[in-house]
């Protein structure tokens, strides 16, 4: 009985990471559906927008915690964008991280989205750190928006189960970036 348990256990932690990588945005079986594919290219794209804007903080911001926020945006969202990449149609999963170039992520980016990352290459200092914060603000708030609609309307179970997780990660963000604009005024 220990072993059939130790043995079931062991399998559903094995399937954890095929979970993840396989199913979860879109699947290397069946299409997914259309629900599934918009919320996936919605959610990508708005990704892009808060990596490219996260990486140019990194480097520019001048607010310590405005830094750190940045650093650990631009690692989820190159997570992320990798967990993306590898669920789409024949993507192969693999356990080493491949962050997208800067090209990819900016031929993600609409013209909105590239009117925003180009106004912020051009402030500097505080400007810089409240017009970043802002931007995060709107952004996680865009995709809690589609996390959301996703939420009502999704049909696999998989990809509802990582949208689930992914929502609370933005509602975190969302409390944190309001904490961090409270503080620049």
């Amino acid at each position: 009985m220990y072993r059939r348990t130790m043995i079931t256990a062991a399998a559903a932690i094995a399937a954890v990471p095929t979970l993840l990588t396989s199913t979860a945005f879109a699947q290397t079986g069946p299409a997914m559906g259309e629900a599934e594919k918009k919320h996936a290219e919605a959610t990508k794209k708005v990704g892009s927008l808060s990596l490219a804007t996260s990486r140019l903080a990194v480097e520019k911001a001048s607010d310590p915690m405005v830094k750190a926020f940045a650093k650990w945006e631009v690692a989820e969202q190159e997570t992320i964008a990798g967990i993306l990449k590898s669920m789409e149609m024949g993507g192969k999963a693999e356990g080493a991280l491949k962050p997208p170039s800067s090209q990819e992520i900016e031929a993600m980016l609409d013209p909105e989205g590239k009117a925003s990352l180009d106004k912020l290459k051009t402030a500097s200092g505080a400007e810089f750190d409240k017009a970043y914060v802002t931007a995060q603000l709107d952004g996680h708030k865009k995709l809690l928006a589609i996390q959301e609609d996703y939420l009502k309307v999704g049909q696999d179970r998989e990809h509802l189960s990582v949208t689930k997780l992914a929502r609370g990660q933005i509602k975190e963000h969302i409390d944190h970036l309001d904490m961090l604009k409270s503080k620049l005024g």
